[in-house]
């Protein structure tokens, strides 16, 4: 998995990371709103889910300690990383910014 997270991180396109587990409440609300915010930015940017329970080297290797995180990579870069709930209109605009 972390060859083919690499591959997806070092894309031309942004790409947001939903760092989530599934007994999460917030990632759930969280959830919805990323479906929203695909539409908005369509095929502009990348919308990924890491469920940090499967995945937990990936998780601690980019820190991240609780969930929601919510992070952007482009070329491989880590552009920003924050945990919490954002709203619709917050991450379209953070999208954007790198699109």
């Amino acid at each position: 998995m972390s060859q083919k997270f690499q591959e997806i991180i070092d894309s031309e396109r942004p790409v947001l990371i939903d760092f989530f587990a599934t007994w999460c409440q917030p990632c759930k609300v969280q959830s919805s709103v990323l479906n929203t915010v695909k539409e908005n930015v369509g095929e502009k940017a990348r919308i990924i889910k890491i469920d940090v329970d499967q995945y937990p080297s990936i998780a601690s290797q980019y820190g991240v300690r609780g969930v929601p995180t919510l992070a952007v990579f482009k070329k491989g870069e880590l552009l920003y990383k924050e945990s919490g709930v954002h709203d619709v209109n917050r991450l379209t605009q953070l999208l954007e910014q790198y699109i």
